[in-house]
């Protein structure tokens, strides 16, 4: 393989945006929120109640397919950072893993950076799916949530 086919197991997209971090962290945190920013239109609907509010939370989301994903939070700063991995209902995590960090320019404006890492995924059968997510899927994620978190 040569290195312009080398796989790029994290990528990741960034945006400064016109809100506080506390507006974004929770549209982020709070999974019935998240099918509003999604910019992939994976995510159809998730039970109301869920805010995640530490590591070890677990967050269930129905996708567009009609399958159920448990989402395992693995890391979590509340206003700066929250991490998930997800899995099917039940069964071992396959090691993928969704990050947003949001590091405050000022009172008003926060930097926001979506990452997905697949660099521990084991199973092979969603090598090309995580093949598929590209910065620009990323990207999109990250402008729809900006045009929420800016609207209000």
């Amino acid at each position: 393989m040569t290195s312009h086919e080398a796989l790029q197991y994290v990528v990741s997209a960034s945006r400064d945006i016109a809100a506080g971090g506390a507006r974004i962290f929770d549209l982020i945190a709070d999974p019935a929120q998240q099918p509003r920013w999604d910019g992939n239109d994976n995510l159809a609907d998730a039970p109301g109640g869920q805010r995640v509010r530490a590591v070890g939370d677990v967050f269930t989301m129905t996708l567009t397919s009609g399958s159920v994903r448990e989402n395992h939070v693995v890391e979590f700063k509340e206003g700066r950072v929250i991490a998930w991995k997800p899995s099917e209902l039940g069964q071992p995590q396959p090691g993928h893993l969704w990050r947003w960090e949001l590091e405050p320019i000022d009172s008003s404006r926060t930097r926001v950076t979506h990452t997905y890492d697949w660099s521990g995924l084991t199973d092979e059968g969603r090598f090309a799916r995580a093949r598929a997510t590209t910065p620009e899927m990323l990207q999109e994620s990250v402008d729809r949530l900006a045009a929420l978190a800016e609207r209000d």
